[in-house]
């Protein structure tokens, strides 16, 4: 079974890390619902929130007006938010009317905002009492999406770890699969799995509350996604083991990922090969088209998305990129740790930020790719820096074998975009 060498100088997982804590710039929480809403196909995403929030996720989604989604917003007026109102009465009403017009929906999210937080709405409470009214047609949850002290990919945390503690009990020895992917790219996995011979293969989430995902003591849970921490922890407390890999993203990533599977459930490495040698042999290929242009360019990670530590292990391993600086919101060694250790020894590692003095570093730097949000991007390529937005990493297909050719191609369309504006300066 192979598994993917340690760096000649040895991984970063002991580097010292610095810590920031400074003015941060983030996209809302409440961003996950765009992707969330697509995946559980009997949810309903109800915000509380102000029309700033509805108009946030009207944007992000690019919803049509005569489409009809699976979120929403209950808009707090100006009388809630002066408590001139009943808020809670107001969103039993708003709830009674969604779920009278919406009968197919059968998981309803009270998902938090900055305005309803303010004012200490407790959406806990509603979830209680409007789930005890419902059940057992429509099961009621709450979580936060503010953006008050959350990253953008954090809204899919607090969702899936507000699901956890509702998940039915089993003592099966089963693999649960953890974090929202695309279809295709989720069928493509079980279809791997499938062939290593694992099984029963479970999901979180799953595309609909009738699916049989439960978890307890023999649970064996592995997470798709970085940005779980939250959700990790309430796994580990329903008893469930955590299989601790790299993430799956290029050949080698996906490759070590599906290898800590395996051994977790005795996969013979003959069939591991078997299985695996022709996808990964196209996985190579396709990154290494992109690999010509990314080869030996410097590379710069704002803190946003909570992918970036297994990203620069992908683009310095398998794209021979240079990272000058990986930070990361969280870093949490029970994940990010195997890929810290693959990651080789160099760039500087932050945790959190402090947005002034990473701009002072990166313009210090000045990398030939920049990674960051959307508010940080369009002022640095004003000053020269060619860069890539963060948020498009998370709305893109990137896991596994198929996609490892997409992922590098992501890095190298805005490098090889800025040389051509240089040629056509020049000419």
């Amino acid at each position: 079974m192979s598994r993917p060498e340690l760096p000649a100088a040895g991984g970063c997982r002991s580097a010292p890390v610095l810590k920031e804590r400074g003015q941060r710039e983030v996209f809302c929480g409440l961003t996950g619902i765009v992707w969330l809403h697509r995946k559980m196909q009997d949810a309903f995403f109800l915000v509380v929130g102000s029309r700033t929030c509805a108009h946030l996720l009207q944007s992000a989604a690019g919803v049509m007006i005569f489409a009809e989604p699976r979120f929403g917003t209950a808009i707090l007026e100006e009388a809630d938010l002066a408590g001139m109102a009943d808020a809670q009465d107001e969103l039993d009403r708003e709830v009674e009317r969604l779920l009278s017009r919406r009968p197919d929906i059968r998981q309803l999210f009270l998902v938090g905002s900055c305005p309803s937080e303010v004012i200490k709405l407790d959406l806990s409470k509603a979830a209680e009492r409007l789930s005890a009214r419902h059940a057992p047609r429509v099961r009621v949850l709450n979580y936060s999406g503010s953006g008050i002290e959350t990253t953008f990919t954090e809204g899919e945390d607090a969702c899936l770890a507000a699901m956890v503690p509702v998940l039915p009990e089993t003592q099966e020895r089963e693999l649960l699969v953890v974090g929202a992917l695309p279809d295709v790219v989720e069928d493509q996995m079980l279809s791997l799995l499938s062939g290593l011979g694992i099984g029963p293969v479970r999901l979180l989430p799953a595309r609909n509350i009738d699916a049989e995902t439960a978890v307890g003591p023999n649970t064996a849970y592995a997470l798709a996604q970085p940005f779980l921490g939250e959700t990790h922890e309430a796994l580990a407390r329903r008893g469930a083991r955590h299989i601790p890999a790299p993430f799956p993203y290029g050949e080698e990533g996906t490759t070590a990922w599906l290898a800590a599977i395996a051994t977790e459930f005795g996969v013979s490495p003959e069939r591991f090969a078997e299985v695996t040698e022709a996808p990964r042999a196209r996985a190579r290929k396709a990154v290494a088209a992109a690999a010509e242009t990314l080869a030996g360019k410097s590379l710069f990670f704002f803190p946003d998305s909570q992918m970036e530590i297994p990203l620069a292990r992908f683009l310095s391993r398998e794209c021979g990129m240079e990272p000058l600086e990986v930070a990361q919101p969280y870093i949490r060694d029970a994940l990010h740790g195997p890929d810290l250790d693959l990651l080789p020894q160099g760039p500087r590692i932050a945790e959190g930020q402090d947005v002034d003095r990473q701009l002072d570093r990166a313009r210090a730097d000045r990398p030939d790719l920049t990674v960051c949000g959307l508010g940080l991007a369009n002022p640095l390529e004003a000053e020269g820096l060619a860069t890539k937005w963060a948020i498009e990493l998370v709305f893109t297909p990137v896991h596994f074998y198929e996609q490892a050719g997409d992922l590098a191609a992501l890095f190298a369309r805005p490098i090889r975009r800025k040389q051509a504006l240089r040629l056509e300066a020049a000419e």
